[in-house]
């Protein structure tokens, strides 16, 4: 192994290879095309031991979790939540209050467990993922009691005398499955809903992101009640053991495909679904913009968060023809600026998570008219699964990097004529999570809002509407459905239950037989709302 090792890291480390520009793709073709010779040379070697590491790990796990395991959890969580404990006030802020104190306690145990599943830096993981956390416990304890109070509502003249009200009651035990871009975040913050709602939970980690899921495990049998919350750990055996059980809602994080499978699941049951997935997120880019700003701003939105491992991050940017020369530049300049010559030996860029994904993201770039489109970037090292930002320029709209979600470090740019022409490539696209414009034409802002369709939408900047928790995060068509975030959160795993309240007073003989031209008209008159018509049919006047 030592020397696969060695042979490895010399063939695929490529340093000092720089980046090349617009009017220089030959070069980073090149570059390009001498990784791809390194990685055949070694692919077998890399197979044979990822299958013999695999074969170890199989053998080492207990025996399968199958359905009816899933099914005594799920029996123990529902005893649980009909025992009402979760429903009461005490029990939901004592759950926040562990979850704020795990977060503040075992800070570095979380870092260490995403540098490990995604060589995150300390910055990254703090401010996407923990301070998120942070921010979603406080806001959570500081409001619940007034999430929790009924919402008075007004009831019509036909009810006199009632009133009414909406009641947030939780649904009851809910499953939460999670995924590995975000292990920590997108594993928690979904749970503190839960939990605020006043359901009982369960929780199953992503096993891609195996250091965050084994330490989530083991933190919440410390923090919180874990006879009502729990944390499954597995992989396809487990989810699948889980889906077969009958919840009250699922929650799901992750990829369209599995999705789907989520939904079917559900629907065996008619359990409800919150569906987060992603889609190809644009980012329009007029010639009127602050280029050294916008260009920040895209490479912030998407190789500074978990290196374009993000459902929101750019997934393509539109641009015209004579601007995207000046646009590459500029990306170029900021990319040297913020991760230096060598990107791949850069300690502030996070690591593809696994061997899969790198090798589905080296062949996006290695298909047949794809390869020779790249401008910028193309260098990989398999040994530390890192692929540095790279730019493609019109690549074939029916190529995989143009149709697929890419998640990862590849941006390719869209040339139109002119920039309006970018609703039309928009719309040729399922609906994206997020939609992203730069610009400081007015007219253009408004045309965007009004006839792009996303699930959240961001003019200037990439990615940062997430941090408002007064907004509502989630997807339109394939890109998810339902939200959360904030109060929203709380509503995800909510039913609003309708409460109306009369008294034995005011009864009337109107709606009951025997049925009268009289209580006709009066019936009319009342739900019409208009006093002159009351009065008069009130008399047993005939309109006639």
């Amino acid at each position: 192994m030592t020397s696969i090792a060695y042979s490895v890291q010399l063939q695929t480390n490529p340093r000092n290879f720089g980046g090349c520009l617009w009017n220089n793709n030959s070069s980073a073709k090149a570059v390009y095309q001498l990784n791809t010779r390194f990685r055949a040379a070694i692919s077998s070697r890399i197979y044979c031991s990822s299958a013999a590491i695999s074969v170890m790990a199989e053998e080492k796990r207990e025996a399968s979790f199958d359905a009816d395991k899933a099914g005594v959890i799920v029996k123990e969580l529902r005893q649980q939540y009909d025992s009402g404990k979760t429903k009461t006030y005490e029990w939901r802020v004592a759950q926040l209050e562990g979850i704020a104190k795990m977060v503040d306690e075992r800070e570095k145990d979380i870092i260490e467990a995403l540098n490990k599943d995604l060589s995150k830096p300390e910055f990254e993981a703090f401010v996407a993922e923990i301070n998120m956390i942070k921010s979603a416990c406080k806001l959570a304890i500081k409001e619940l009691k007034q999430w929790m109070m009924p919402e008075k509502v007004k009831t019509p003249l036909t009810t006199f005398p009632s009133s009414a009200e909406i009641v947030s009651e939780p649904f009851g035990i809910v499953l939460v499955i999670s995924t590995w871009n975000y292990p920590f975040l997108l594993s928690i913050d979904p749970v503190i809903g839960a939990i605020a709602a006043g359901n009982a939970v369960l929780l199953k980690p992503s096993e891609i992101a195996p250091a965050t899921s084994s330490l989530i495990a083991n933190l919440f049998q410390e923090y919180v009640d874990s006879t009502s919350i729990k944390v499954v750990e597995g992989a396809v055996d487990e989810t699948s053991a889980l889906l077969e059980q009958k919840w009250d809602k699922i929650f799901y994080t992750g990829s369209g495909r599995v999705g789907r499978i989520v939904m079917a699941a559900a629907a065996k049951h008619l359990t409800p679904v919150v569906l987060e997935l992603g889609g190809k997120c644009p980012v329009v880019v007029d010639s009127e913009v602050n280029l050294q700003v916008a260009a920040r701003r895209i490479i912030a939105g998407k190789w500074s968060c978990n290196i374009g491992q993000t459902c929101t991050a750019a997934d393509y940017v539109i641009t015209t023809k004579d601007f995207a020369p000046k646009l590459i530049a500029g990306l170029s300049s900021e990319l040297d600026n913020f991760f230096g010559k060598d990107p791949l030996n850069s300690k502030d860029m996070s690591r593809v998570v696994n061997l899969y994904h790198f090798r589905r993201l080296v062949k996006l770039m290695e298909e047949d008219g794809v390869s020779d489109k790249i401008v910028l970037g193309g260098q990989t090292d398999e040994m530390q699964l890192k692929i540095a930002p790279t730019i493609l320029v019109d690549a074939p709209k029916d190529s995989a990097v143009m149709t697929e979600e890419i998640f990862g470090p590849l941006l390719p740019i869209v040339t139109v004529e002119k920039i309006e022409d970018c609703f039309e490539v928009i719309k040729s696209k399922p609906k994206p999570l997020a939609a992203y414009l730069f610009t400081d034409n007015e007219k253009l802002k408004k045309a965007f809002v009004k006839d792009v369709s996303a699930g959240g939408m961001l003019i200037n900047d990439t990615i940062l509407h997430l941090t408002v928790d007064a907004l509502p995060f989630g997807g339109v068509g394939e890109s998810g459905m339902g939200y959360y975030h904030g109060k929203f959160s709380f509503e995800a795993f909510s039913h609003k239950k309708a409460v109306m309240y009369r008294s034995f007073d005011g009864d009337s003989s109107i709606r009951y037989p025997p049925y009268t031209l009289k209580k006709l008209n009066l019936l009319k008159s009342l739900l019409s709302g208009s006093i002159m018509q009351i009065i008069p049919a009130l008399l047993g006047w005939s309109k006639e």
